[in-house]
């Protein structure tokens, strides 16, 4: 995968490189059939060095990213996907494979990351949930590897709008992690309830005190109160960055939906609400304020700075996953089982580590209209053009391959008399249930079904 030139544009044209000392059949095979210890690789994926932010705190991106197969009838296990910019821009639901990826961070403007692990979504599956359990496996796996000590500042989690931060944050508490997600500009939020003392002040009469504060509207400028910390800095890209941050915001949580089963009173989950103005925009826009959540409950000047330039390195993963795709054939393979998606998902992830280790020893084979980089400041991609020079100088741990012929597969002409079984998609969930389409897939959006 890394010695090919070129992007990866079919599987079977691995099996040409020179690398690749066994015929086409056997790389199937190894898809199909093949064992791959992905526990011991997510231990050692954490025990390698990884990068850091300033004060020497891990950044984490987590984000899904689907491998759509609308057409693989024969396929089970697909969800419907998320997609937008298809066809002729709108959203739509596309039946494949979603994966959750988690990604460590780097500081500066840069496309690479550290994948550390992949989970892929069933139908039906809680997304918060699964990334919840996802990242308490990372996290553990991370303070054993020795990434994480006592006195260390708290691994940072980056998420985008897609994800309830405030129930991520809540199924987390009690690992040393805090919660930085985007959240919509039609949100509402509390302030803490008064005190006692200070609704007694404010009502003689006597009553039962409320659970919540006044609240905060993201569109009424009114609600909003003098912020706790406000800065501003100028950036290269996007001019004057204008941030203000209020302390002790937390949403007022119903007993429905992912909170049905909550045993007892739901809980009050406080943090720090973020606004960020910019000037303009790369690509000439009319700037939108950027609106982000923070579980920490209280944050300085310094503190909303680092909430703010952390979110925007989360776009990093999408530079990640246009390589992976683009590049490395991530969802080149039109492979039936969904466990052999697991398993081509995970060499993925370990060529690309690969390259992140080889990015300082490799050379820039650059072509004559590409610019110089300056020293280990090549992309994936330039460092991938040297990966062959440099896998010559290194042993394999695979075997010799032994002479052998094609097995006689099907005789010509014959009929297929075990053909595939065809599944629909999402008829049955998870946890059993049917399939009924949510109430914001409006009619004119309906999902694509197939077979």
């Amino acid at each position: 995968m890394l010695c090919t030139d070129g992007p990866v544009k079919t599987l079977v044209g691995l099996a040409l490189a020179p690398e690749h000392r066994r015929g086409h059949g056997a790389l199937y095979g190894a898809l199909n059939r093949g064992r791959l210890d992905v526990e011991r690789l997510r231990a050692e994926l954490a025990g390698l060095p990884l990068p850091r932010a300033a004060g020497g705190r891990l950044v984490l991106a987590v984000d899904v990213s689907p491998w759509l197969r609308p057409d693989a009838d024969t396929s089970d296990a697909r969800s419907f996907c998320h997609t937008y910019g298809r066809g002729d821009a709108r959203h739509q639901m596309i039946p494949g494979w979603p994966y959750s990826w988690v990604v460590a961070l780097e500081s500066g403007r840069t496309s690479w990351v550290a994948p550390l692990d992949a989970v892929r979504l069933r139908p039906g599956d809680d997304l918060a949930a699964v990334t919840a359990a996802q990242l308490r496996d990372l996290v553990e796996r991370l303070i054993s590897a020795g990434q994480w000590s006592p006195g260390d500042p708290s691994v940072l989690i980056v998420a985008d709008a897609g994800y309830d931060v405030m129930r991520l944050a809540y199924l987390l508490r009690d690992l040393p992690v805090e919660i930085l997600g985007r959240l919509r500009s039609d949100r509402v939020m509390r302030r803490p309830a008064p005190t006692r003392a200070e609704f007694a002040l404010a009502n003689p009469a006597g009553g039962r005190p409320p659970k919540h504060g006044s609240g905060f509207i993201f569109k009424d400028a009114r609600t909003w109160g003098a912020p706790d910390a406000e800065t501003k800095a100028d950036t290269t890209r996007y001019g004057t960055a204008h941030a203000q941050s209020w302390d002790r915001l937390h949403p007022e949580l119903q007993g429905r939906a992912a909170w049905r089963d909550h045993p007892g009173q739901l809980p009050v989950i406080e943090g720090t609400v973020i606004r960020l103005q910019v000037d303009h925009l790369p690509s000439g826009g009319d700037p939108k304020p950027l609106w982000l959540w923070w579980s920490r409950p209280a944050a300085g000047p310094a503190e909303t700075d680092l909430a703010w330039q952390a979110f925007l390195r989360r776009f990093d993963i999408e530079h990640f996953f246009r390589m992976i795709k683009q590049t490395l054939g991530w969802t080149t393979p039109r492979l039936r089982e969904a466990e052999a998606a697991d398993r081509w998902t995970w060499l993925i992830i370990t060529a690309s580590t690969q390259l992140r280790l080889a990015r300082s020893l490799t050379t820039d084979l650059r072509r004559p209209w590409e610019k110089p980089a300056e020293p280990n400041k090549l992309a994936p991609a330039r460092v991938r053009r040297g990966f062959r020079h440099l896998h010559a100088r290194t042993s394999t741990p695979a075997a010799v391959p032994k002479p052998t012929s094609p097995g006689p597969g099907r005789p010509p002409g014959s009929k297929n008399r075990r053909p595939a079984n065809c599944y629909d998609v999402g008829l049955f969930l998870a946890t059993g249930e049917s399939y009924r389409r949510p109430a914001h897939h409006k009619v004119g959006t309906k999902p694509r079904r197939t077979g």
